[in-house]
This record gives structure tokens, sequence and C-alpha cells, in this order.
């Protein structure tokens, strides 16, 4: 491995405080977690984490010119995206006359797969990703002389430091959750987190409006 322990900390550090600035995956886990708790929001967190692999190996590969050549296709994975969390928000909300404990398992096992493909195409389908750890990628290491090692420890620590941290964000959501135990709390919650995920929904299709321009 030709980077340093302190390189790989340092950049380890700069991608926690990227973390920690709020956006649609903070909602979303925000509002899974409210539903489902850790199990319903760790899905579409691993979904996430598999993106964040993605797109900086295809930065240090030199790939952002591959993005741009498929910049319509990531489009229409956006859309995907935006179409699965407008369907999960609505199903929560409608869904509020039934048991909350039988509803929260129902959304569980129906979206579970949905959560991680929500997850992952919202990475996927964000070229600007590619873009933005080609840019910041330069400031860390000399990407002229990464090994093959070099590359899978930074697309690890790029997946794995905000996977944790939407994994804690989860778990701290899900305590507060145990907290509200009448139905009628629950219910407002969920209806709460379906208006949140419709939200994300609607971020990501103006978000991918706004490049289609």
């Amino acid at each position: 491995m030709s980077i340093s322990i302190s390189e790989l900390t340092f950049y380890a550090f700069g991608i926690f405080v990227l973390f920690l600035t709020p956006g649609p995956v903070w909602l979303a886990i925000i509002s899974r977690s409210i539903s489902s708790g850790l199990k319903g929001a760790a899905p579409l967190a691993a979904g996430v984490a598999i993106g964040d692999i993605i797109w900086p190996s295809l930065a240090i590969a030199g790939s952002a010119a591959l993005a741009a050549s498929y910049i319509n296709f990531l489009l229409y994975l956006k859309y995907i995206a935006v179409i699965i969390f407008v369907i999960l928000g609505i199903n929560l909300i409608k869904d509020q006359n039934s048991n909350v404990k039988s509803q929260d398992i129902k959304f569980h096992e129906k979206s579970e797969l949905a959560g991680f493909t929500a997850g992952l195409l919202v990475i996927i389908g964000n070229p600007k990703a590619a873009l933005f750890y080609l840019g910041i990628l330069p400031g860390f290491f000399n990407l002229t002389e990464l090994t093959l090692i070099d590359c899978a420890a930074i697309a690890l620590v790029s997946a794995l430091i905000p996977f944790i941290g939407n994994l804690a964000l989860a778990v701290m959501i899900e305590k507060s959750r145990a907290i509200l135990k009448s139905p009628s709390a629950m219910k407002k919650l969920n209806t709460l987190s379906g208006c949140l995920l419709i939200f994300v929904g609607l971020l990501i299709f103006f978000d991918a409006y706004k490049s289609h321009l």
C-alpha cells in the first residue's frame, strides 16, 4: 500500500465531516427509522454504501468521462429512485388504519429490497458524485501512484464512514421511537415518515430535472 495510515485517516475525517451535512439520504434514513426502526433503515443504508464504493472507484479509475457519457441512463436511474421513494411514502400513509405493530412488520418485509434499491439508485443516479470524488481525492492522495490495494482502501473508507453514521442515526431515531408507545403517536410518526419519504423523492426529482435542463 503506497498511501500512509495518516493520509487514509485524514481522508476518513474529511468523509465524516461531509457526512454530517444533511441531505436526501439523511431524510430517508430518518423516515425509515421512524416507521420501522433500525431494520427498516439498514437496507437503505446498505444500498447507499454500495453506491459509495462504486463512485470513488470510478473516479479513481479516471472514469468521469464515462459517467458523462451515460448521463441520460443515470438520469433514468434517478427517476426510478423518485418513484420508489414516493410509493414507499404513499403506502406508509395509506396503511394508517391497520394495526401499528403489524404495519411495522409489513412495511419492513415488503420494502426491504425497495429500500436497498432506493439507496443504491440515489447514489448511482448522481453523476455529480463521480465529479465530486474526482475533485476531492487529489487533495488527499496522488492518484497517479495509487495501487489496487490503495483504491480498495479508499473505496472502503468512502462507504464505511457514511454507513456507520447512517446506522448510528437510525439507532438514535429508533431509541427515541421507543418512547412513543401509543398507537396514535405512532400513526402520527408514520404519517410524518411517509411525508418525508415523498419529500425526499421530490427533492431528487427536482435535482434530476435541473440537471436535465
